[in-house]
């Protein structure tokens, strides 16, 4: 459901690549970092899965660089 939302997706890429730093994934996609919280948030309610846990954010690591 995600993929559905490019802006959504390649927020959600930015973030996993930096760890889930709020303000790095903010200055990397020149947005506000409330924006990049609002974003992440939305992608987990999609998602319907706790982004906090590490197993989830690896498995969509591995699945959103096959797209």
């Amino acid at each position: 459901p995600v993929t559905a939302h490019p802006a959504l997706t390649e927020t959600l890429r930015t973030w996993l690549s930096l760890h889930g730093s709020w303000d790095r994934t903010a200055v990397a996609l020149s947005v506000h970092r409330n924006t990049v919280r609002q974003r992440i948030a939305r992608c987990a309610t999609l998602l319907a899965t706790d982004l906090d846990d590490p197993d989830v954010r690896m498995e969509l690591w591995f699945a959103l660089r096959h797209i």
